[in-house]
């Protein structure tokens, strides 16, 4: 009996600090229409920034609180609203999404450069204090934040339902413009609430420290729990998430009390929050179409198959070429980035023609790796299945929320990942008791690809051959489906198109091309581990296709160079490490509105010097005639406009 009323004590304890987490991001969501992925991130710095104040410059504590809750924390939440997410909210749900991400990350590289890893601890509140409940000793910390939890739980029923600036909140995210017209102010309400909402991650992320301590990565993905808790109540209703908050706690206490410590079992109790939130996921009731919007991306542009054709063969001659002169450890890392920018096309497919995001992408990519290996199968034959078992695995994870949308999906591949780092990749099924798998390098046509060198012009291969394939289908009746259903999907629901199985295919065939990835890139390193495919990989290979171009083919090829580049800058200058993943989360937030990324300031280059300079290349050059075959298939990229060469000084006569 003890032992229930210990581990009880525990969960309402744990379940308190996320009810706290979970209604500022109700909150945030409600008033503003923004999913803040990056909540766990702010408690994270807040707590660090409340040690900073309390221990190492020795403040009285409830001086560093007051500083923490009263000051920082909502200037904060007020810089965000006011720089950074204003507006989101009424735009496409994949743009606040990536935005948010890019929150994430930046917000951990801060935290790792402002304060470099080493021990810290941070003491509870009245460490003396406590009282005796039968055998069961409750600390006077448990107790503060349960009565905490509460008290926030009843201030902000009171806030939203029986105040002025509760209606005006509620009033903000239904109808801005209506608001405006009545004297209210959206963005003054949206800065109080993401003020308030930052505060209470804060207050959540101290509250935790003293018992799982200063942790990066621990602070920053518990609000995972949060998200379970806020999903419950449906984003909207604060006492649903107090309760699925209390809930989580003690079922994840019960479980930690009770599944045994080793075998398969053993990994549900660090999974049991991933595994709450997919299951609310998949209850949740069908989503409902936003109408009154029609707000389209303006693509990069598609070039023609011809000169998609050139620049294929000219990247592989320029592979073939440095591959070469190169060491093996060089020809690993351009190895390296052949798969990244694999991955990154998948979420060209995904996320740039279709709209929705994926959390968990490498993840697919290790679920290729992993069957590669275990088919043993080192042919075009084993690599094809190995795709084709990433692409089920896509298409279920999809299929549970085939109701659902954008949020909804792109949380239920966090979930997702969670559950594969946890329950899979770290068992030993997968990759045995060492942690590694053998895998052979792939043989084309009974012929083994041995030199390295030449697996990865062989890899650049693959990559060339899906871009092709991928510009094929976005220059098709497919790929006009895809960006109508990204631009606007009530569109497509009045026009009559059904559009779940699609997003389920959608889904299931970008799994497969990281999966295909994944599959080579067990080749190139002849040995792979779960740490190759963590969860936290996929982020910063969303905000690299984000920031390089997420809707172009020669986007992924940036990013994919740029994230092979990640980790050999940050092994010269340890001390940047932070710093890196910093300008990259925040550099993801600044281009995070414009997906064409990188690739697209380059193209406008090209343009402008074409403009600029172009007058006198078609004065040294006749221009010829295209003949029909080559003009039906230019684009209008390739034929400028009158207004173009009027700017440059060539005279244009109208015919016929």
């Amino acid at each position: 009996m003890s032992t229930i009323i210990s581990f009880t004590i525990l969960g309402l304890f744990t379940g308190a600090a996320y009810a706290i987490a979970a209604s500022g991001l109700v909150l945030t969501y409600t008033t503003t229409r923004v999913f803040n992925i990056a909540h766990g991130a702010f408690g994270m710095v807040m707590a660090f920034t409340f040690w900073d104040f309390s221990q190492r410059q020795g403040m009285p504590t409830w001086l560093a609180l007051v500083l923490v809750l009263g000051v920082v924390a909502p200037g904060t939440g007020w810089l965000v609203q006011r720089f950074v997410t204003r507006g989101l909210g009424e735009g496409p749900v994949s743009v606040s999404l990536v935005v948010t991400v890019g929150l994430f990350v930046g917000l951990i590289g801060l935290a790792q450069y402002i304060w470099p890893p080493e021990p810290r601890t941070l003491p509870p509140f009245l460490p003396d204090k406590g009282v005796e409940i039968g055998d069961t000793y409750v600390t006077a910390h448990q107790i503060i934040t349960i009565a905490l939890s509460v008290v926030v739980a009843g201030m902000l029923y009171l806030l939203l339902n029986r105040t002025r600036i509760g209606t005006a909140m509620r009033a903000s995210v239904d109808n801005p413009v209506l608001l405006r017209l009545f004297g209210g102010n959206p963005d003054r309400v949206a800065s109080l609430s993401w003020a308030i909402g930052i505060s209470l991650a804060a207050l959540a992320g101290i509250l935790l420290t003293p018992v799982i301590g200063l942790s990066y990565y621990d602070l920053t993905l518990l609000v995972i729990n949060a998200y379970a808790a806020a999903m419950l109540g449906r984003l909207k209703s604060l006492p649903l998430t107090f309760v699925g908050a209390m809930g989580l706690g003690i079922l994840q206490s019960f479980a930690v009390a009770y599944l045994p410590t080793e075998g398969f079992l053993s990994g549900m109790r660090a999974v049991v929050p991933a595994l709450f939130l997919f299951v609310v996921i998949i209850l949740m009731p069908q989503a409902q179409l936003r109408i009154g919007q029609v707000k389209g991306i303006v693509s990069a542009p598609l070039p023609s198959m011809s000169r998609s054709l050139v620049c294929g063969a000219g990247l592989l001659v320029l592979v073939a070429l440095l591959a070469t002169g190169m060491s093996d450890a060089n020809l690993l890392l351009v190895g390296t980035a052949a798969t990244y920018a694999m991955v990154m096309l998948s979420l060209v497919l995904l996320t740039g023609y279709g709209g929705h995001v994926s959390l968990a992408q490498f993840t697919f990519a290790g679920v290729g790796a992993l069957a590669y290996a275990k088919l043993d199968e080192p042919n075009l034959y084993g690599l094809l299945m190995s795709a084709l078992i990433a692409a089920g695995v896509g298409a279920l994870v999809a299929l549970p929320v085939l109701r659902l949308t954008g949020l909804y999906l792109a949380l239920s591949t966090l979930a997702f990942g969670v559950l594969m780092d946890k329950l899979v990749f770290q068992a030993d099924f997968a990759f045995g008791f060492n942690g590694t798998l053998h895998a052979e390098r792939l043989s084309l046509l009974g012929t083994s690809i041995s030199s390295t060198s030449g697996y990865v012009v062989v890899m650049a291969a693959f990559f060339v051959l899906m871009a092709l394939a991928l510009l094929l289908l976005r220059r098709g009746v497919l790929g006009r489906l895809l960006i109508a259903m990204r631009d606007s999907p009530a569109a497509c629901g009045t026009l009559g198109l059904d559009l779940r199985w699609f997003r389920v295919g959608l889904f299931g065939i970008s799994a497969g091309m990281a999966g295909l990835a994944g599959g080579l890139f067990a080749g190139l390193r002849g040995t792979i581990g779960a740490a190759d495919f963590q969860l936290f990989n996929s982020l910063p290979l969303l905000l690299l296709a984000v920031v390089c171009g997420v809707t172009s083919v020669s986007g992924a090829a940036l990013g994919g160079i740029g994230l092979m580049l990640l980790p050999v800058l940050q092994s010269s200058r340890p001390e940047l490490a932070g710093l890196v993943f910093a300008i990259l989360g925040f550099g993801a937030v600044a281009l995070g509105r414009d997906p064409n990324g990188l690739a697209n300031l380059f193209f406008g280059l090209g343009r402008r010097l074409d403009r600029r300079f172009g007058d006198v290349v078609r004065r040294a050059v006749p221009v010829l005639p295209l003949p029909r075959s080559r003009a039906d298939d230019a684009t209008a990229t390739d034929i400028p406009l009158k207004e173009d060469l009027q700017e440059v000084g060539v005279h244009v006569t109208a015919r016929g």
